[in-house]
């Protein structure tokens, strides 16, 4: 179980399920853009998780997540918070 962690592949289950998960709301939903809008703070936090994990550079821990706050931001905007 710890390998599991080690390597990163807990973190790439937990990706697909949400990429599964994405895909049926966008087919039974449609607006593509705002689900993935949606989505995409968390899969980039997780991105930052998975590279701590496997250890990575600090920079890409960094990058991952200075990327997720603006998609945080843009999807908050769509919402109207």
């Amino acid at each position: 179980m710890s390998s599991l962690f080690a390597t990163g592949h807990a973190v790439d289950i937990v990706l697909a399920v949400m990429l599964v998960e994405m895909i049926i709301l966008i087919k039974r939903r449609g607006h593509a853009a705002t689900i993935i809008l949606a989505f995409l703070p968390g899969a980039l936090i997780l991105l930052a998780v998975r590279a701590a994990l496997t250890g990575a550079g600090w920079q890409w821990v960094a990058l991952a997540l200075a990327a997720s706050f603006p998609a945080h931001l843009a999807d908050l905007r769509r919402r109207g918070l």
